[in-house]
């Protein structure tokens, strides 16, 4: 009926937490589900404590970092090709999310008892138990500039970026939503089927975005989207956000090992979106921008250190933005 999937790497700690909270979360509703681990080549140990603590749990070892899209393809394609045509509902979880009490015997009610309803998500708070934005709504190429980037740092307030995160609706109501952040989504398997599995394209970040704008067209070949169809994604959307279901997400344990890859991998997949959703002069005039941001931080950042002002992490902003801007420049950026 469930099954959960979690990519996991290097975060063998984080991971033990995550399974004993999933695992606290099915005994309040006595749910049956299958846990697939995918492991992620970690060299921390992380398959060996697996096996020796859950038992139960099916570890598959890819061998090498696949990224999230590709470790959670391999779990996808094992559950599709069961001859009873696998679970009825998927569970994509980050491995740094602890499902609090009921979360997600709550997910599967909701979607049981709602035909139509193709995802849902919880509600994603921080450790600190703050609300964490999860809701969003599609983004245009405005949004693109304007949200997670440099840009943004210096206009904080702008209105695509608070339009695309719902900032105008309560976080404490069950609503519809564009897509949700994939630390925690809930899937029916029927609609996996139709639209087919995450684009691998995608190492990590913005695959969640693509894969869920093809769930809600029920094709694995959707167009990309245009103004008239977000409008109507907007009515008819078929993601929900479960605010009663609340699972805690000590965010980026996983990329924060690597940040400049983290830089990297996150900019790269804005730009593959762009050029895939709203053709290359988009996805150009977008690097550029950001480019010229990070070129903008580099600056600050070495004026900083010549006044003197916390040497250490200015050497290593540097650093960062110095390796994300040689990244951006390869010819396969995006």
């Amino acid at each position: 009926m469930l099954a959960i999937i979690i990519v996991s790497w290097n975060v063998k700690e984080l991971l033990r937490r995550c399974l004993q909270a999933v695992y606290a979360s099915l005994a309040t509703a006595h749910l049956d589900a299958e846990i697939i681990v995918v492991d992620n080549h970690s060299d921390d140990n992380t398959p060996a404590m697996v096996r020796r603590e859950f038992p139960d749990v099916h570890l598959i070892e890819a061998g090498a970092n696949l990224g999230f899209a590709a470790g959670n393809n391999l779990a996808l394609r094992l559950l599709l090709s069961r001859p009873d045509g696998g679970p009825e509902f998927v569970l994509l979880l980050n491995p740094d999310t602890e499902p609090v009490a009921d979360a997600i015997p709550r997910l599967v009610a909701f979607l049981q008892m709602h035909p139509a309803a193709i995802a849902v998500g919880p509600q994603l708070r921080y450790s600190d138990h703050r609300v964490q934005s999860s809701r969003r709504r599609f983004p245009t190429p405005l949004t693109m500039i304007w949200e997670s980037t440099p840009w943004e740092r210096l206009w904080p307030s702008n209105p695509w970026a608070w339009f695309y995160h719902c900032a105008d609706r309560p976080d404490n109501l069950v609503q519809r939503v564009g897509w949700l952040v994939g630390a925690a989504l809930l899937v029916r398997t029927t609609a996996i089927r139709k639209a087919g599995l995450l684009d691998e394209r995608f190492f990590m970040y913005s695959e969640e975005v693509e894969w869920q704008w093809r769930l809600q067209q029920g094709s694995a070949i959707a167009p990309p989207p245009n103004r008239s169809q977000l409008e109507r994604v907007e009515v008819s959307s078929q993601i929900w956000y479960l605010p009663d279901a609340v699972i805690i997400h000590h965010e980026g344990k996983s990329s924060e090992q690597v940040l400049v890859g983290r830089h990297r991998h996150f900019q790269q997949s804005r730009l593959r979106l762009a050029r895939m959703w709203y053709g290359w002069l988009v996805a150009i005039v977008l690097h550029r921008l950001i480019c010229a941001g990070y070129r903008y931080e580099l600056i600050i950042e070495t004026l900083k250190l010549a006044l003197g002002h916390r040497p250490e992490l200015r050497r290593q902003r540097i650093e960062t933005y110095r390796q994300v801007l040689l990244a951006l420049a390869q010819a396969d950026a995006y």
